[in-house]
């Protein structure tokens, strides 16, 4: 593969990890693999430190596609804790606030999804990249009241394609959904909008993008396993 001239790398991205992690250990690789000091580097669609998954990383000229890779459709599997929130929408922050729960049957969420469907307005997350004033939400969020820059937020539309329950346990109040969407969609938001349809709260507790475009987690390259062949190269 010409790494310099430009290459598309899938990679399935652990848990925990930054999309920043992930990409400057795959440049570290490179790098000693090929004898550079510098390699261009980056990422299409950044995934959540709490979110596995389908992460498209592209070297040398191949970055140029990132707009264009980061545009194309997405599929992630989510479930949700029904009847609690956190301040961030999902396991990143502590629990701040409970609900009731015994109201929510299967049949009301088959009656509440729906509205989520087709184009829709979105408000992201305070705990975001997006910016307010010129800076990243999440800095201001961090540092103050997260729900004061939350209303300062403006609202994205955006497309959900489908939206599929897969699973509810109603002993948990844990709800397993699949989601097909545009860019731009935040997983944690449309949680959060959920629990309210449903008339209690919600949040994220678990994240995975199983597709980007044509390109599914199946085919995806496993870190470790890149860089123990890109070592044996080098040798």
């Amino acid at each position: 593969m010409d790494y310099e001239s430009g290459e598309i790398l899938c990679f399935d991205k652990p848990l925990t990890w930054t999309s920043f992690n992930l990409v400057a250990k795959v440049r570290w690789a490179l790098c000693r693999h090929l004898g550079v000091k510098k390699l261009k580097v980056g990422h299409a669609g950044t995934l959540d430190p709490l979110a596995t998954g389908v992460l498209i990383v592209c070297t040398g000229k191949a970055t140029k596609r990132i707009d264009e890779l980061q545009a194309q459709t997405k599929e992630y599997v989510a479930t949700l804790q029904l009847g609690s929130t956190t301040p961030s929408f999902d396991l990143e922050k502590d629990i701040d606030a409970t609900y009731p729960t015994a109201h929510i049957t299967r049949e009301l969420i088959d009656q509440s999804l729906p509205r989520f469907m087709g184009r829709i307005e979105q408000v992201p997350p305070a705990f975001s990249a997006v910016k307010v004033d010129g800076k990243r939400a999440y800095k201001l969020a961090r540092k103050g009241d997260h729900e004061e820059i939350e209303q300062l937020l403006k609202p994205k539309v955006l497309v959900i394609d489908e939206l599929e329950v897969l699973g509810f346990d109603a002993e948990q109040m844990q709800l397993t959904i699949r989601v097909v969407c545009s860019k731009g969609t935040y997983i944690r938001a449309l949680a959060r909008d959920i629990g309210q349809a449903l008339q209690s709260g919600a949040h994220l507790i678990a994240l995975r993008r199983t597709r980007v475009g044509d390109v599914r987690v199946e085919q995806c390259r496993q870190l470790e396993d890149f860089i123990t062949q890109i070592e044996k190269q080098t040798r």
